[in-house]
């Protein structure tokens, strides 16, 4: 345990950030997950917008690097066009 009032300030605030990191990582996982198990198209793109959405407001967030969120949302778009074939 940190004795000096900042570090016990840092402590507590990284415990905040982790917890909101973990839940939005966690929902973002989630709709990665629906977006591959969509039975067609139709589901396919409307589960495709929600996961996009949650994936560019991580990447502005720093919470997945830019590259990373562009590299996943490609690969899920071009699941979903395959979809539609």
């Amino acid at each position: 345990m940190p004795n000096i009032k900042s570090a016990k300030k840092r402590m507590e605030l990284s415990r905040v950030a982790r917890t909101a990191n973990r839940s939005n990582r966690a929902r973002i996982r989630t709709a990665i997950k629906r977006v591959r198990t969509a039975a067609n198209a139709d589901e396919g793109v409307a589960r495709l917008q929600e996961a996009v959405a949650l994936l560019d407001r991580a990447a502005t967030r720093r919470l997945y690097h830019p590259n990373a969120v562009a590299r996943v949302k490609s690969s899920l778009q071009r699941h979903v066009n395959g979809l539609s074939a």
